[in-house]
């Protein structure tokens, strides 16, 4: 499935383009700070095979104001690289391909 082009951004990582989406609305869940943060990506001309990254932090916009770091460029390019290395396709058609980054997360109490 493609991303929704509208609040997508564009990232150039390796000479490829991708684009990269983070929820703008917490799910209820994320809301509560009880689970982590994920956006997706997948490349710009040719959708196929969407990545999905699971962060260590809450979603920025939680309810109970739990501090938690944006997802930044820097991020999202480290990811990318990361999922390449490990064997993601962004080309190829196929299910999601899961990127769990969420070592050391601490849901609220």
């Amino acid at each position: 499935m493609a991303l929704v082009r509208k609040g997508s951004r564009r990232i150039v990582v390796v000479g490829t383009v991708y684009r990269w989406r983070l929820r703008g609305r917490p799910t209820y869940d994320q809301g509560l700070a009880q689970s982590r943060c994920t956006f997706a990506v997948e490349h710009a001309d040719t959708p196929g095979t969407t990545l999905v990254v699971t962060t260590n932090e809450p979603h920025p916009s939680n309810w109970f104001g739990r501090a938690a770091e944006p997802v930044l460029r820097s991020t999202v390019a480290a990811a990318v690289r990361l999922a390449l290395s490990e064997g993601w396709a962004p080309k190829a058609p196929g299910s999601a391909f899961h990127l769990d980054q969420s070592a050391g997360f601490m849901p609220s109490p």
